[in-house]
């Protein structure tokens, strides 16, 4: 017979008040019939199994997960039943791998990533971020292994604290306003494997998809829109997606039903490593990045990104050089939430310019003058020549003074 470790058991009622911390040094396991309602310090030191209820009434709860220092095996989180906490620490000082995640756990508050990576079973674990809930000191060191759900997506949005190995690479979303509903979201650094019972195609455009990663974003109850931003790490994202004086950088999302890969367009932001897409998400699946073919075009489109819409006869509108050259085309601009706010064909052939004032929005009135910032557009034009013909895509940003 396997030797019983020892444990420490809760088979009824515990509480933890506040300004009271408790420390488990032996595996922890509370049973199946038990509550542990903790509401203060709680430290783990040792293996952590939940079977019952364990949760809190307060905000001043705190769990803290640390495996002992020289250990050699990784902290499991285990158990029947979910665990609520409102703020968790994980801080795996031997810096091995971290915790096993077998077990679901709801995040109310801060998640603070200190040590150690969260690796989740993909059968029996979750980790799920509640409305409001955020997490910080995510870094390569520190992060979730598997998938991420949050609830509820408030505006200032969410960055999913997601990674694969020692690799962190988040995804982010945003919205215009509150969302019911929850997204769940999961980076894998593997080679992208797709249906091979019909050849893997691109739009006209796409020159190289990475397909040494990617994202899965997923959408689980009401219809929702939001603005996608990604990022390109060295180590994992290849070299040839990152030269940028010859490729620009857009999100890409493979549709399972067509087998073929859509641009979602793409800000890039150099600084920060990010690509972010210019309008709201209509559709989600598996995403990743993909380098978009530049065109030698005879007197190629020219964009000027700053519109003053004060009336003194400089840039009173977004001007697009040699587009009626390119008759065949749309143009759309988008705030920074990816809500558009402007649309039009045949830019810039009867007056149709965008001046600043919004044309046919569901949340602002039409013809309502737009506040000064960032907005984005997404131009998409026919280039006809001796080849034939194709649509090209442009995006970025442009900065409006509406002053």
């Amino acid at each position: 017979m396997a030797q019983q470790r020892p444990a420490l058991v809760n088979k009824g009622m515990l509480t933890i008040y506040p300004e009271t911390k408790v420390s488990s040094l032996l595996h922890f396991e509370n049973h199946k019939d038990a509550t542990l309602n903790n509401d203060g310090s709680m430290y783990f030191y040792a293996d952590f199994q939940n079977d019952g209820l364990y949760t809190f009434k307060r905000k001043t709860s705190y769990a803290v997960f640390q495996p002992f220092q020289g250990g050699v095996e990784n902290q499991n989180l285990n158990g029947s039943a979910p665990s609520y906490f409102y703020d968790v620490l994980f801080n795996d000082e031997n810096l091995v791998w971290g915790f096993n995640l077998k077990n679901d756990i709801s995040i109310a508050g801060t998640a603070n990533f200190m040590r150690g990576i969260v690796e989740v079973d993909s059968v029996y674990g979750a980790v799920v971020f509640e409305k409001g809930a955020r997490h910080i000191n995510t870094s390569d060191r520190s992060h979730i292994h598997g998938k991420v759900e949050q609830v509820q997506l408030s505006k200032d949005g969410f960055t999913f604290p997601i990674g694969d190995g020692s690799y962190y690479r988040p995804a982010k979303i945003t919205t215009e306003k509150q969302l019911e509903g929850n997204f769940l979201s999961q980076y894998h650094f593997k080679k992208l494997h797709l249906n091979r019972t019909s050849k893997t195609r691109a739009t006209d455009m796409i020159d190289t998809v990475n397909d040494q990663e990617y994202w899965t974003v997923e959408r689980v109850g009401k219809d929702a829109n939001v603005v996608l931003t990604l990022n390109w790490h060295e180590k994992t994202t290849p070299a040839e997606l990152l030269e940028f004086k010859t490729y620009d950088l857009h999100i890409v999302r493979w549709d399972s039903r067509l087998k073929v890969w859509v641009d979602e367009g793409g800000i890039v932001d150099k600084e920060a490593k990010t690509v972010t897409t210019p309008a709201v998400l209509s559709e989600y699946g598996i995403f990743t990045l993909a380098s978009i073919k530049k065109m030698d075009i005879e007197d190629d489109v020219v964009i000027y990104n700053a519109v003053s819409a004060n009336g003194d006869g400089h840039n009173d509108y977004f001007k697009i050089k040699n587009i009626q050259k390119f008759p065949n085309n749309t143009v759309q601009i988008f705030n920074r939430w990816g809500v558009k706010v402007y649309d039009t064909e045949n830019y810039d052939s009867r007056g149709n310019v965008f001046k600043g004032i919004s044309e046919g929005r569901i949340s602002v009135q039409k013809s309502e003058k737009l506040p000064s910032g960032t907005y984005y557009y997404i131009l998409n034009y026919e280039h006809i020549d001796v080849s034939g013909s194709r649509m090209i895509k442009k995006s970025g940003y442009l900065h409006l003074d509406g002053n």
